[in-house]
């Protein structure tokens, strides 16, 4: 089996050691790139499976690295930065990144983000139907079933469980949301998806005051988890 391949752009030379390390002893190929620039060349020369992105490079922002990559490249980007601030971790999610682990975080962590993130490359698309522990949606006919027994959804409610099961696993930001479901008359008016997401969890939800799909990325927006 060939093993996936990780490219690391980090401008710290023992941070790109040790994630080098850490990856090839979970069977993964590692390259490495210390500047923005170099790493826009390996990603364009060697299409890597996935890729880790700091943005704090020495020649020019991981910003606009991640949105220059973006324009053709569509395996996914992991963003692994010191930089906590919700605007950037926004920011990035809304230029096209996967994920977003602020440093320092356990390797265990960073771990699972890339097998799930992997995973879910490779099942996106225009699948007519998907399965998750208790809740089953069928695209073609837009219907969703929990536990077997059919959910009545109103249009709004199956829109944005649509866009967050298909996205399963990414962080999905709340004007992203706001302009899918109801377009750009909305923007920033959050309240809206706001109630709506309290709607949806009393459906999907078997607790929904403790929710196991549709998960709160605090500032952000909201993560789908489908397989709990």
């Amino acid at each position: 089996m060939t093993k996936e391949s990780i490219l690391i752009i980090d401008d710290e030379a023992q941070i790109r050691k040790l994630l080098s390390i850490t990856l090839q002893s979970n069977n993964y190929n590692t390259l490495e790139a210390s500047t923005g620039k170099e790493g826009i060349s390996i990603v364009s020369d060697q299409c890597p499976d996935l890729v880790l992105l700091d943005l704090g490079l020495p020649d020019e922002s991981g910003h606009d690295v991640l949105r220059h990559i973006r324009e053709w490249f569509t395996n996914p980007i992991i963003i692994v930065s010191v930089v906590s601030d919700d605007a950037d971790i926004v920011r990035a999610l809304e230029n096209g990144a996967n994920d977003y682990l602020v440093k320092p975080f356990r390797m265990t962590v960073l771990l699972e983000r890339i097998r799930a993130t992997l995973q879910k490359s490779k099942t996106v698309g225009n699948v007519p139907f998907a399965s998750f522990v208790d809740l089953t949606i069928d695209f073609a006919s837009r219907t969703v079933t929990k536990n077997g027994v059919a959910i009545n959804l109103t249009t709004p409610e199956y829109s944005l469980l649509s866009i967050l099961a298909r996205n399963d696993g990414k962080v999905l930001t709340h004007q992203y949301l706001l302009n899918q479901i109801w377009g750009g008359s909305h923007e920033g008016e959050s309240q809206h998806l706001k109630a709506l997401i309290t709607k949806l969890r009393t459906k999907v939800e078997a607790d929904p005051n403790r929710p196991q799909h549709i998960i709160t990325e605090s500032s952000i927006g909201y993560r789908f988890v489908g397989n709990t």
